[in-house]
């Protein structure tokens, strides 16, 4: 599965149509110059019939199994399953349907390892054709993949370097970090160690296509205590995390636009704190942060975005992630669900 921006259903069904044109014109025209039409007999009807049904079971089900996660193994096994559906598929429609429709076999006592041998040539054909057109049209979904994927890097570079951190942000940090340090405050130190720790983020990791799950998380916390400094109130956010797999990767910038939402357009205090959470498993990702929406303050997604992070998650995750923003009773809710590879 690829991102869905690329060829389309209609084109692929246009594909299809061109590819069993082509076949009909060789299969069933005598000659090239004139059209002479072949009438295909009783059993010859059955054989395209089982033909197309083994086509479309090996293009739609064996295929794209096989290549949710390839392994050669699941391929040669792809392979058998489909020989297996096309040998059945044939001995019911051939010496079971036709026995009581027509009172015709095509086989005559066949032998359990002839039968299987014979078929073995003749299922042969609409699994390589399936395998070649189907291989086509992912050849093509992964070039325009490619080429959306280079567009992309290109747009949200420069979003990146605009958004990588609010200008007031660093402002304000720095004047609660000036104040502190005038009056000799003990958290000065830890406030000017966590802007470092949010500019280096923002300067070096953004830059990187993957980075470490942790990495996002140690920013994620380091913005919020240097937000935690602007106020008097402590405790009026809350962030629990449950990392089952350590090496877990994901692209900058894939969970902190939603804290940074919530934090800029949310309102917070001890009885009401921001919540967020996050866990991780070896096969999914879950991430959610749920704020209580000011009187005068309207929720929405600021920094990168939520059309530029939507368009991200398409492209890094395309059907494997779901985003769901939710604003009831005053509160604002935002999960997003990524399945890991």
């Amino acid at each position: 599965m690829l991102y869905k921006g690329t060829l389309s259903k209609k084109a692929e069904l246009v594909i299809h149509l061109l590819f069993w044109a082509l076949a009909a014109y060789a299969t069933f025209v005598k000659s090239r110059f004139r059209v002479e039409w072949v009438v295909p007999d009783l059993f010859y009807t059955t054989y395209l019939i089982v033909f197309i049904s083994t086509f479309y079971f090996h293009y739609f089900v064996v295929m794209k199994q096989v290549f949710r996660s390839f392994q050669w193994r699941k391929l040669l096994a792809g392979i058998f399953i489909s020989y297996l559906f096309f040998t059945g598929l044939r001995w019911l429609t051939e010496q079971v349907v036709t026995a009581l429709l027509f009172n015709k076999t095509n086989y005559t006592d066949p032998t359990f390892i002839n039968y299987m041998l014979d078929n073995l040539q003749y299922s042969s054909m609409p699994i390589i054709f399936s395998s070649l057109l189907w291989f086509g049209i992912y050849f093509i979904r992964l070039l325009e993949y490619n080429k959306a994927i280079l567009e992309e890097n290109k747009n949200i570079e420069i979003k990146f370097l605009k958004a990588q951190i609010n200008p007031h942000f660093v402002f304000n940090t720095l004047n609660n970090i000036y104040s502190m340090v005038y009056f000799q405050s003990d958290k000065s130190l830890t406030a000017i160690e966590k802007l470092s720790q949010v500019m280096r983020f923002t300067t070096y990791e953004s830059q990187k296509e993957k980075i470490q799950l942790l990495d996002e998380i140690n920013y994620i916390n380091a913005y919020i205590e240097l937000e935690q400094l602007r106020h008097q109130e402590a405790g009026y956010i809350h962030f629990v995390s449950d990392i089952a797999r350590e090496n877990i990767q994901i692209p900058p910038y894939m969970l902190s636009p939603l804290v940074e939402n919530a934090l800029k357009h949310g309102t917070a205090s001890s009885k009401h704190p921001i919540d967020i959470s996050i866990t991780a498993d070896k096969e999914r990702l879950f991430f959610r942060v749920k704020n209580e929406i000011g009187a005068q303050k309207k929720d929405k997604l600021g920094g990168i975005g939520l059309d530029n992070l939507k368009k991200r998650l398409e492209i890094h995750y395309p059907g494997a992630h779901q985003l769901h923003l939710t604003n009831e009773a005053n509160w604002f809710t935002a999960e997003l669900s990524i399945k890991l590879p």
